[in-house]
């Protein structure tokens, strides 16, 4: 560990196989504390490439929980988080609106940390029992279309650096795995960043892993399509600059993604969206991030099909009722 914070010190990077094994000897034990903190606040300084990036990625996968559901081809769909905006959980409600229109969706997360209401913040809030349990997620996506992986089930590994992370106080690169560690390494990804250099770093790391996905960046800081600005998107086959219009929406004010003030009126937004009885807004900026997550799954379908059936989704009650069996069979 000595001579690989030297190297870091001098600038140099790391190749996947030597963060791999760096990584394994932090989990086994085999790294001091001070020499783990050294080691965070280099890469955070210097910049994480994608390299480091997947090698922590490998080594996290192999040392948690795994559950195969590659026969169902599912899509991962997440705000990677720190942004800041606390809006209500767009991707979370998205996931319910992309399994109502029959699409199979198995959504990692976990409790929210610059917002009111992170992914597991407000499935809980639903009555959900978080399992790692194999049967159970499997019978959940096929009955709901959804299966939902709370991160600390399944990252065993995270536990040997949480408290270093808490005593830093300050981000570091594990705040990045959570998006490419979903322990069923689904077939599909769509990710939201809050800046143009994470959007190039993910998908530089997903087009490396070879699966199907779309990354996000809205250019006034939303990790999320938030159709108060322009916003880029990069998948495995195309790069665009969009706004509100190009989907045949109506642009919306920041204020109007607000997510509440506390967990209950966070919940309250969600169910209004997906029982249609929230606002225009509210109800657009989910439609326009599950329309995305549709097109990565089915990029033959224009963007403008793609909302149509997003909208559907809503309008027909089977997003709603996606969360009711999935509740129901979760609680």
């Amino acid at each position: 560990m000595k001579q690989t914070l030297a190297s870091l010190i001098e600038g140099k990077t790391l190749t996947r196989q030597q963060t791999r094994e760096i990584m394994t000897d932090i989990i086994n034990g085999k790294v001091n504390d001070c020499q783990i903190a050294a080691f965070l606040m280099a890469l955070q300084m210097r910049g994480i490439t994608v390299e480091e990036l997947l090698g922590l990625r490998d080594v996290l996968l192999e040392t948690g929980v795994t559950i195969d559901l590659s026969p169902y081809r599912t899509i991962d769909i997440v705000g990677t988080g720190g942004d800041g905006k606390n809006t209500f959980n767009i991707s979370t409600c998205s996931a319910f609106v992309i399994a109502g229109a029959g699409y199979k969706v198995s959504k990692h997360g976990n409790y929210g940390a610059t917002s009111i209401s992170g992914a597991s913040d407000v499935i809980e809030a639903h009555g959900v029992r978080f399992t790692n349990n194999a049967d159970q997620l499997k019978h959940s996506l096929e009955e709901s279309g959804v299966a939902y992986f709370h991160a600390p089930l399944f990252a065993r590994g995270m536990k040997s650096v949480a408290p270093i992370r808490k005593a830093l106080q300050v981000p570091t690169c594990f705040n990045l795995l959570g998006p490419l560690a979903n322990p069923c390494k689904p077939a599909y990804s769509f990710l939201g960043v809050a800046n143009l250099n994470l959007l190039r770093l993910y998908t530089n790391a997903l087009r490396k892993l070879g699966v199907g996905f779309g990354v996000v960046c809205s250019y006034d800081g939303y990790d999320e399509i938030s159709l108060t600005g322009d916003f880029k998107v990069t998948t495995d086959s195309m790069e665009k600059v969009l706004k509100a219009e190009d989907l045949g929406l109506a642009p919306v004010r920041k204020e109007e993604l607000f997510g509440g003030n506390n967990k209950q009126e966070a919940k309250a937004i969600f169910d209004n969206v997906l029982q249609g009885t929230s606002t225009e807004a509210q109800k657009n900026v989910v439609v326009a991030n599950a329309a995305f997550a549709i097109h990565v799954i089915d990029k033959d379908r224009p963007i403008e099909e793609c909302v149509c059936i997003a909208q559907e989704s809503i309008q027909s009650g089977k997003a709603l009722a996606c969360l009711r069996k999935f509740i129901e069979i979760n609680s």
